[in-house]
């Protein structure tokens, strides 16, 4: 589920995403439930689900984001749909193999794997455990 925080004229309004199907989303604003139809259908990306079974790596120190200087190249992993970061697997100047899952992620009540799309170096990390994220927000860079 996707939270959001809106203050319209001075009235602040919670909205969780809790479904999306094509052009339906079903949503709770302030609670109520809601099921809206947008102009275009919103695709997801297909993402390997999967439960927790990759080795645990720790957060950066304080749960401050690590990063380094702003990657100019590189293979950027981007979320294939909206959803909460439950781990981040990955520090920067780890080393990474395709396939190497470097981000778990919650979305629609699913644990999904993020796996490395190259071999590489990590760069930068632009997520932490408990981010709210929207689909194609990059998540690591992989030199």
């Amino acid at each position: 589920m996707k939270n959001f925080k809106f203050k319209i004229n001075g009235t602040e309004y919670s909205v969780d995403i809790n479904e999306v199907e094509g052009q339906e989303i079903s949503l709770d604003v302030n609670g109520t439930p809601y099921k809206v139809t947008v102009d275009k259908e919103i695709k997801q990306k297909q993402v390997t689900m999967t439960t927790r079974t990759a080795p645990r790596v720790s957060a950066a120190p304080s749960g401050q984001v690590q990063t380094s200087a702003p990657a100019s190249k590189g293979s950027k992993v981007t979320t294939p749909l909206p959803g909460t970061i439950l781990d981040v697997f990955v520090n920067v100047g780890d080393t990474v193999k395709s396939g190497q899952t470097v981000v778990l992620l919650e979305a629609m009540k699913m644990e999904n794997n993020i796996e490395a799309d190259v071999d590489g170096t990590v760069t930068e990390v632009k997520v932490r455990k408990g981010d709210s994220v929207l689909e194609g927000d990059v998540m690591v860079v992989i030199g």
